[in-house]
């Protein structure tokens, strides 16, 4: 039987951490964070969202000024 575990930690109102303990949860998983943050971009119309790869399994899902409202940027910690 396998067990994953998909963990969320909710930073603040702008962003969301995640940590995946498999790789087939990482898309449902994402797009629920993004779709979270969303409501909160409509609010203020004045940023989009950015979802960074810190490594495998490890993300960041934010509301980002630099990114334009309505789209979605990736990017990869360095």
């Amino acid at each position: 039987m396998n067990t994953h575990t998909m963990q969320t930690e909710a930073s603040d109102a702008t962003s969301i951490k995640l940590s995946f303990a498999s790789a087939h949860e990482v898309h449902r998983g994402l797009e629920t964070a993004v779709n979270t943050l969303i409501a909160s971009a409509a609010q203020d119309r004045r940023c989009g969202i950015r979802v960074t790869r810190h490594e495998p399994g490890a993300y960041t899902v934010a509301l980002d000024e630099t990114v334009p409202f309505g789209e979605t940027h990736e990017a990869m910690a360095a």
